[in-house]
Parts: structure tokens; sequence; C-alpha cells
């Protein structure tokens, strides 16, 4: 335990229903056991394993389905209305994740696809480089996503808009080797998590893992000024991380942070319309294109009239003819 960090090393399945109450957690980011003979998964990877901890604990592929809706209906008791969770899993049993969700109230946002690099060794089938990213929220409250947290509403490159890219639901982040350093089996990269708990949490919120490992989640958490709490089975990972992210200053990762820039987002913009507001769009605009030269001139100067950004223009123009 510590001031930002609620930590068990208990399973997480009982542990919730002792130390979690209903709609308490901001934000679950997790990456559970694959149910592929994880503890094997450094010949898959090519990898050496003296740096990596022992302990890792596999789940069974004939009890995956079971062991999915058990944890994953604690995960949605405990999340908050509006939370948000992240669940990291390959495809070999994502079947039975997506089958457990749609058990639950959580609604589904985004299916992404985390791209990584040096994928799965193979000899007879495509390399596989990439993991699921399931990303639900649970109804009866907006939802946090900080939409202009990177990157500003209006920030470009010569590829076109920054802030459009980085929400795209293909994430290309690479793996991190820590060749001489002790780590977990399969551990998830810093700019990965940093960008899950940057769109959907704010300062002080609460961010649970419901299988530690590594500490990773809790990590990144508690350096980005949020509170963290989770579960690890197993107690060689538990004891060999638990004295790591006490050491974690709050907030220390803050000042790495990118700074977005200004959104320039319009006055108006989200507020519903009045059929009052529409006809006067209407015909203010017929107003413009008997002065201005191009319907696009005339669309700018109703945007900055009105408060709204062009595509809501086009739209009310539209319902015209």
């Amino acid at each position: 335990m510590t001031e930002y960090g609620q930590f068990y090393n208990e399973d997480c399945i009982e542990g919730c229903k002792k130390h979690a109450p209903d709609d308490s957690v901001d934000l679950i980011i997790t990456d559970p056991p694959y149910g592929i003979d994880g503890d094997k998964l450094h010949k898959h990877y090519n990898r050496k394993e003296g740096f990596v901890l022992d302990g890792y604990i596999e789940v069974p592929g004939d009890q995956y389905a079971e062991f999915s809706l058990a944890w994953i209906e604690q995960a949605a008791r405990i999340l908050r209305p509006g939370g948000s969770i992240y669940i990291v899993s390959g495809y070999t049993n994502l079947v039975h994740i997506l089958n457990a969700l749609h058990a639950t109230c959580l609604e589904e946002v985004n299916h992404i696809i985390w791209k990584y690099n040096f994928g799965v060794h193979t000899r007879r089938k495509y390399v596989s480089s990439h993991y699921h990213i399931l990303y639900y929220t649970k109804p009866g409250e907006r939802a946090t996503f900080n939409i202009n947290c990177r990157y500003g509403a209006n920030e470009r490159d010569n590829a076109g808009s920054l802030n459009y890219r980085d929400r795209e639901d293909v994430w290309i982040i690479n793996r991190e080797y820590k060749p001489t350093q002790r780590k977990n089996k399969n551990e998830l990269p810093k700019q990965l998590l940093i960008k899950m708990i940057q769109y959907s949490s704010n300062e002080d919120d609460l961010v649970c893992d419901l299988f530690l490992g590594s500490f990773s989640t809790a990590k990144v958490a508690i350096g980005l000024n949020r509170r963290a709490m989770g579960f690890e089975k197993s107690k060689i990972a538990f004891e060999g991380n638990a004295r790591r992210v006490a050491a974690i200053e709050p907030g220390s990762l803050m000042p790495t942070l990118r700074r977005a820039g200004p959104s320039n987002k319009p006055l108006n913009q989200g507020r519903l319309w009045t059929e009052a507001e529409r006809e006067l769009v209407r015909a203010r605009y017929q107003e413009l294109i008997q002065t201005h030269p191009t319907k696009k001139r005339a669309i700018e100067l109703l945007s900055a009239e009105f408060g709204r950004g062009r595509f809501a223009m086009y739209n009310v123009l539209k319902e015209e003819s």
C-alpha cells in the first residue's frame, strides 16, 4: 500500500470481491493471461529468459471461457458508470473475452489493433505481429475521452491532421526491450499505457489493473498523477515489482508528455441546434453567396459568425436541398 497505490497479492476475482466496491474505478487497463502456454512465450519470440521473472501463472485453455466471464463480470461491477476498460489480448482466446464482454452491461467503443515490432516467429503461416485491444465503457454517464490531450485539433504536418492519426484504431507502438533488467514475461510498453491513460482518465482518477504482472500500468498511472490499484496472483511477480512501484514519484511522467497545441474549437460546437438557428444560417448563406466568389468562403464566414464547424454548416445547408 502507498498513498497512490493499493495492491494485493491475490487472485483478482476473489480480490475484487473483498477490496473493490461497486462503481469505484475510473479506468481499467489489463493484460490477462492468454491461455497459450504463456510460460513458454520465449520460444515463440526467440527470446532469452535470463532476466525474466519466474512465476508466470497461465490459464488452461479448457477453463478460459469460464475464467474470462468471472473476471470481466467483476470488472464491470467495479467500473463506475462512464468508466472505461481496455483489454489487451491475442487472437487465440479472443472469442471467449468477446463473449464475456457481451454478457455484461459494458458497451463496445473500439476494437483497436496494436501493431508491434518483431512478431512471433513462424514457418508455415503469416507472422503474427499484433495484439487486439478491446475498448469498452460502462453506460450511465458520459465516458471520459480527452480528444485533444495529445494533439490539438488544428495541428497538422505534411501528411495531414496529427490528432486524426493519433486517434485511428491501428496503433504502431514498438515493444520495449530491456536486455539487462529484470522484467515480467509479457510487459506492455510505456507509450501504449500512456496513450490509453491520457485519453480515458484525468489526474487523481483511479486506474486498476486486474493482472498487474510487472506493475507497468500502475507505474505509468502514478507517474501521470493518477491513483492505482490492482491484483497479482504470483508471489514472485508481486514481490519483485511492489518495491519498484513504491519508489515511483507521483507525477514524474508529466514533464515528459508532449504539450498539445491550441485546438481553436468553435464556440458553439456540440450544442444542439434550434430550428430558428438553422433558418438564420440558410438566410445568411443566401446573402453571403451574392457577395463572395466561392461557396467555400461563404461557409468559412458562416462558421465564424455562428461559432460552428464548417461541416455543421454544410449539413444545415444540405437539409434545405
